[in-house]
């Protein structure tokens, strides 16, 4: 059970990025989702490079092609987040999005023979159908909102390719890198567990951190679009925070990935309830119940 307090700070952490990423997101802006791209890389390479010189870990450059498969699938799956967050809203996306967790824990189940008990079962049946239908239940209220106010939405963003490539490929890529995670610590199980995990992680913060640089000079040198620092706080915090919950999420998944990955799936709600506080948005009675159905099988997984 020492899996679930780093998948809890990771759901938490997920959570919490997600609520800046939606603060940080500039409609006006095309490169906004390059923009963040580049300040996630930024506080990953940073926290790596704290790693190696502060804490003086051996790295071991090799694991940057190993891990590299996971990596890919993470990185693209997010900046497909990023790039989509304007027509999230705009379509039913959410709960699409939102399965990732538990197609990602369906694949590990048939391809790794990874199990649970019936009771874990449920409860990641009761988080994975709250997720999807906390994701329905906000589509309806934003739904509802557009009319009052309105707003007259393209059809192709509700209904047609552009409405659901996005969701679809995040949940595609996201679950594939899921899976992959799974299979690298199932394959490399042989080398020290800690020192493995950290290896995966510090291999992902490299990896992002050459993604960014990348995103820096394609943005600033070859667009000469503007790029400040101190302008770039919500975009900040949220790297300051996806980077938090990686680094507990390796430790998460690499031991009960078929449990972990529906489970912190549910970082929807922590975002949720933090738009709630500090957004001031309202919830409707289905979206409590959702909420409530999501912590109850948190809970279950915590004394099961």
């Amino acid at each position: 059970m020492w899996w679930f307090i780093p998948a809890i700070v990771a759901t938490v952490a997920w959570g919490t990025a997600d609520l800046f990423y939606k603060k940080g997101a500039d409609p006006a802006d095309k490169y906004s989702y390059l923009k963040t791209v580049i300040m996630v890389g930024l506080i990953m390479g940073l926290h790596a490079v704290y790693v190696l010189v502060v804490e003086g870990i051996q790295y071991d450059p090799s694991y940057l092609i190993k891990y590299l498969p996971v990596s890919f699938f993470y990185i693209v799956s997010m900046a497909v987040g990023y790039a989509g967050l304007r027509f999230l809203e705009l379509s039913v996306s959410s709960p699409v999005q939102n399965s990732s967790g538990a197609i990602a824990g369906l694949l590990t189940f048939i391809f790794l023979g990874q199990r649970m008990t019936s009771i874990q079962l449920w409860a990641i049946v009761l988080i994975t159908v709250g997720v999807v239908l906390l994701g329905v239940f906000e589509h309806q209220l934003a739904e509802k909102e557009r009319l009052e106010n309105k707003e007259v939405i393209d059809r192709k963003y509700k209904y047609g390719a552009l409405a659901l490539l996005f969701p679809l490929l995040y949940a595609l890529l996201d679950s594939l890198g899921t899976f992959a995670d799974a299979w690298f610590f199932d394959y490399y199980a042989s080398v020290d567990e800690a020192n493995l995990e950290m290896q995966a992680n510090l291999s992902y913060e490299f990896t992002w951190l050459l993604v960014a640089a990348v995103a820096f000079i394609y943005v600033v040198v070859i667009k000469k679009q503007s790029f400040k620092l101190m302008e770039q706080k919500n975009r900040g915090l949220a790297a300051i925070f996806e980077t938090l919950g990686q680094f507990f999420y390796v430790y998460a998944i690499s031991s009960n990935a078929v449990v972990v990955a529906p489970m912190i799936s549910a970082y929807s709600v922590v975002s949720v309830i933090l738009s709630r506080i500090f957004l001031k948005e309202k919830l409707t009675s289905k979206q409590y119940l959702a909420v409530t159905g999501i912590i109850i099988g948190i809970i279950i997984l915590s004394i099961e």
